[in-house]
């Protein structure tokens, strides 16, 4: 046992002795009762695997494997023999229960959900503006940050297209109407190409957010057609004109990429709606931003409107600051939205059509882009009218439509949620942050996923609480990006009788029991006065449940805090009882107690699917604010539905 200093005051230090990772007295329990005399015999874990860990049907050489692989573990040799290996010790026990073969979500799965349904039928791992680098005003833009979210396993990609303020006839990547520096298409779709399939063979789906005349609309369709193969490419019939009548599967669509947008008829139906061209970007921004108000309003050519914010206090700033807003409720939207569904949104990102006869405009485009259209195999836009017309299911055509969030939860508060899920199950759905979000900040995933939305866009470099959600959806189903959603999401009738509405109370299904007993590795990653310059570091635990509002749990449920301790033993109980558990995330946070400065620090944070947590005790990895998986620290929890 080691020590460490602390400096105190500038003149004293402060040695502590540094503590061994040692299993917890349950653990000494459990190994005691599947053990004789100090060994758990290759019998005795098989017992374990079965009646503890719940896994099913595991052979005796599957123990035996277990055992064979902590060769360098302590393992407990026959005496008479070098290859027979008789068990495990206490010691060697604990260091398989934090081993990688022992994680919460079983590794050995993959792609265990039917591939086979229609595309409207999954949640889609989607990216929103996935070219910024950063805010949504003056950050760079680049391919750097679609290749990062492709191999992170992002199944939609976002481009938002400009005529080339530098070439002639050229198309640049950027957000319009900001400070962000663009990037030219090219790199971007030969990005797309280079890395799309590196951590999943299902289909990518890239939308384009075009603001192109149809010469240059022509030019995309040559360039895609130039970089992808015509094989990789899910295109339209022989002139585009008609939708498809249903979406294939990502099975029938691996490897495939697939375009998505307003053809340009649509586009020339919906130009007298049309803001003008300057303001297509997102321009609601917050009342502090005051030294762009008047350049805005002019170029709106209109009355800005001021929104009042409530003033945070001082300790709920450091903590946003760190961890990411808190993820609001769906009951709390419903008691703060006001306004109509319909009232304008300047963060549209797909204006209305007109319903009208096709003009001389329209005619135009649909001849001088013919390229362009039969490129777009998933139809986007939004007929005349409001939300009643938006979600009208049509016969023998399916189609996308995007909403940003704000008029989301006001559909929802509007009572429009059973038509949202109505549209779902043959349609798809793409919901974006609202334009306020300059911060690239993100939402509440779980308000769009409980009505049923396929592609919920995330901006992946807001990092913080909503963005943790959504890498949690996305650990099920071997990571592929494509997640099945729940049968009753896509049921006329059954269980919930008409269709599913996640406001309603139900009855509970199942109770999730968490027990979480220690955690480790935080002295392997980080320096020792990282979390405190005087002492070791403090470490409490937040376990909450994010789902339908009916199983959402705030986060006030935690331990107490372990004194100076590198490896904090908490054996702290949760139990959660869960109404909708197809739905459901398991959210756990470790902050670490600073009562000097009243602020806490970041230890690590995981989500996980409670629909394919391994029952049992498990060795649960922690990720950083972005998600990344840290080398050396996990907890041991047990998981058990009741």
């Amino acid at each position: 046992m080691g020590k460490q200093s602390y400096r105190v005051c500038f003149c004293f230090r402060r040695w502590f002795h540094v503590a061994v990772s040692e299993p917890p007295e349950a653990i000494r329990t459990l190994f005691n009762q599947y053990s004789k005399n100090g060994v758990m015999t290759v019998d005795h874990l098989h017992r374990f695997l079965v009646e503890v860990q719940k896994e099913g049907n595991p052979k005796k050489e599957d123990a035996q494997a277990i055992i064979d692989s902590m060769d360098d573990q302590l393992n407990l040799k026959h005496p008479h023999s070098s290859d027979l290996r008789k068990g495990l010790n206490l010691e060697a026990f604990f260091k398989y229960l934090l081993s990688e073969k022992n994680s919460p979500l079983c590794p050995s799965r993959g792609v265990h959900q039917d591939m086979k349904a229609p595309l409207s039928h999954y949640f889609i791992y989607t990216g929103h503006n996935s070219y910024l680098t950063g805010n949504q005003l003056n950050s760079k833009c680049s391919a750097g940050p679609i290749k990062d979210a492709l191999k992170r396993g992002l199944r939609g990609i976002e481009l938002d297209l400009w005529p080339s303020s530098k070439k002639k006839d050229g198309v640049e990547v950027c957000h319009g109407g900001t400070l962000t520096a663009p990037v030219d298409l090219t790199t971007c779709l030969e990005t797309i190409k280079k890395y799309a399939f590196d951590a999943s063979e299902y289909p990518v789906v890239i939308t384009f957010e075009d603001h192109l005349p149809p010469h240059l609309q022509d030019k995309v369709a040559e360039l895609v057609t130039g970089i992808f193969d015509k094989r990789d490419l899910l295109t339209a019939d022989s002139d585009g004109s008609e939708c498809l009548k249903e979406f294939p599967s990502p099975e029938s669509l691996k490897g495939k990429i697939i375009i998505s947008t307003k053809p340009p008829e649509d586009k020339a139906k919906d130009k007298e709606n049309e803001l003008p061209k300057s303001t297509s970007c997102h321009v609601n921004f917050p009342p502090f931003m005051k030294m762009f108000n008047h350049t805005w309003k002019r170029v709106c050519g209109q009355k800005a409107k001021h929104q009042e914010y409530p003033r945070p206090s001082a300790s709920s700033s450091a903590d946003q600051a760190e961890w990411g807003e808190e993820v609001p409720n769906l009951k709390g939207i419903i008691k703060t939205t006001n306004g109509s569904a319909n009232d304008k949104d300047y963060s549209d990102e797909e204006g209305s059509t007109n319903a009208d006869g096709d003009s001389e405009k329209t005619q135009q485009n649909v001849v001088e882009a013919p390229k362009y259209r039969h490129l777009i195999s998933m139809h986007a836009g939004k007929p005349k009218g409001g939300l009643k017309e938006w979600l009208k299911v049509e016969v023998d055509r399916v189609r996308r439509l995007s909403l940003s969030e704000l008029q989301l939860e006001r559909a929802v508060t509007k009572k429009y949620g059973q038509d949202i899920v109505r549209f779902t199950q043959s349609n798809v759905l793409r919901v974006y942050p609202k334009g306020l979000r300059i911060d690239s900040s993100n939402y509440n995933p779980l308000i769009a996923w409980s009505h049923g939305a396929q592609m919920v866009a995330f901006n992946m470099q807001g990092y913080g609480r909503p963005l943790w959600l959504m890498h949690g959806m996305f650990r099920a189903n071997g990571g592929c990006g494509y997640v099945k959603k729940p049968e009753f999401l896509l049921e006329k009738t059954g269980l919930y009788r008409d269709l599913f509405d996640p406001e309603v109370n139900l009855p509970v299904k199942t109770t999730l029991k968490v027990t979480l007993y220690s955690g480790e590795g935080w002295d392997k990653e980080f320096h020792h006065t990282y979390f405190d310059a005087c002492s070791p570091p403090d470490f409490y635990a937040k376990v909450g449940i994010a789902g339908v509002p009916g199983d959402t749990s705030s986060m006030t449920d935690q331990t107490e805090p372990i004194k100076d301790s590198w490896v904090p033993a908490w054996n702290k109980e949760f139990q959660f009882q869960l109404t909708v558990p197809e739905l459901a995330l398991l959210r756990i946070e470790i902050h670490e107690r600073d009562d000097f400065l009243q602020k806490d620090d970041f230890g690590g944070q995981t989500c996980l699917p409670v629909s394919e947590l391994r029952q049992g005790i498990r060795a649960v990895p922690l990720h950083d604010r972005k998600g990344n998986e840290c080398k050396n620290v996990k907890l041991l929890m047990s998981f058990e539905l009741i």
